[in-house]
């Protein structure tokens, strides 16, 4: 969703305004096996050289840990579903999307991320995650907790082209990039953390239309610059119904907030308009021997919150960690009470979802995998 270790997807919204102010499935039942990822049917003839990954917290696997920021999960219990139960940065108990979707085309078992010092040339040839917890597609949203902004991720990424270059030569590098995916996935945090929870970006985009628009720019921008880099086939993903994020239930339901706890539907109203807005855009970018694509997160995503028990959840409101209403990064932490089931939750924090709903999300956008190595295939 791609949540704010959003979709974060993120950190929860709670930590942002405190910072703000004082500066200015397991598939259905079955994930409890930590191997399960092992036994992904893979597409027959693949030819994706890499996964290049871009955003935020619901794509992150441990950038942040080399960033001074508070926005970090790799300590207990994050992590505690994940091969040998160590906490990689991701903010979650296990796999995120992306990790599915690298062992699913046959690359790699897991998206390691890029500033990682002890990757190797293999590791890198196959590609990265460039993403950072708390980002998003307006550089402020980055800023609030000093993580690693879009534009820096792109830098990054020139950054990662020229050592590349460096060991295998530019036309190889050229192949590598043109037949890889690119995945895109951030924006939660832009709304539910910065816009509808700190004055700075209200005081400039009165109506949230506006707003809107201005992240379409920054959206459009970035996958330019991709495209300007060699990028061929790039998958964004769309924001979830972040009316639905425990965080947000907490915070906005007031006296409210602990039964009965409801979406808030307004937040996710919007997350429904901008998506609209980005399938539009989307359309209107692709250029001769390039495919950007839409991936939708919102309907997996609101399915699995009105149709619990068809994935096999329980809980669908409050997260695994803590109280599961406000807790997240440094409030998840290894003195916080956990829940017996994760498998049986959506949520593993306030904010990010379970190793079981990413799963359950990479099962609903495979026919978006699968249409992205067909266009690969085709890349000469």
């Amino acid at each position: 969703m791609l949540y704010p270790c959003k979709f974060i997807l993120l950190l929860p919204i709670l930590l942002i305004i405190i910072i703000s102010q004082n500066r200015v499935v397991q598939a259905r039942t079955t994930l409890t096996n930590s191997n399960n990822y092992k036994k992904l049917q893979r597409p027959f003839n693949n030819s994706v050289s890499a996964i290049f990954v871009f955003g935020d917290s619901t794509v992150d696997p441990g950038n942040n840990n080399y960033v001074n920021t508070l926005a970090k999960c790799n300590f207990p219990p994050y992590g505690q579903d994940f091969v040998n139960h160590i906490p990689t940065g991701r903010f979650s108990n296990g796999r995120l999307v992306t990790d599915y979707l690298a062992s699913y085309v046959g690359i790699k078992d897991f998206v390691p991320p890029y500033l990682d010092p002890s990757l190797s040339l293999d590791e890198l040839m196959t590609g990265v995650s460039f993403a950072s917890g708390s980002s998003g597609f307006d550089p402020l949203t980055a800023q609030l907790l000093d993580v690693i902004t879009m534009e820096k991720q792109m830098e990054y990424f020139k950054e990662y082209k020229r050592r590349i270059e460096n060991s295998i030569g530019k036309e190889k590098t050229k192949l590598l990039i043109r037949k890889a995916a690119f995945i895109i996935s951030a924006g939660t945090n832009d709304f539910a953390v910065n816009y509808f929870n700190t004055p700075f970006r209200r005081q400039k985009y009165y109506k949230v239309s506006e707003y809107q628009q201005f992240l379409l720019q920054m959206v459009q921008q970035f996958i330019k610059d991709l495209m300007n880099e060699g990028a061929r086939v790039i998958g964004v993903g769309g924001v979830p119904p972040f009316g639905c994020l425990p965080v947000v239930i907490t915070i906005d339901s007031g006296i409210n907030a602990l039964q009965p706890r409801r979406c808030i539907e307004s937040y996710s109203a919007v997350a429904r308009e901008y998506n609209l807005l980005l399938q539009h855009l989307l359309k209107t970018m692709e250029i001769p021997g390039t495919k950007v694509f839409y991936v939708d997160i919102y309907n997996p995503i609101n399915d699995m919150i009105h149709t619990p028990i068809k994935y096999g959840f329980t809980e669908v409101t409050m997260g695994c960690c803590g109280s599961g209403l406000i807790e997240a990064s440094f409030l998840c932490n290894p003195k916080s009470i956990v829940c017996d089931a994760p498998s049986n939750h959506m949520f593993w924090d306030s904010v990010h979802p379970t190793q079981a709903t990413y799963y359950n999300l990479f099962q609903a956008i495979r026919p978006s995998i699968d249409f992205a190595i067909k266009q690969i295939r085709n890349i000469s």
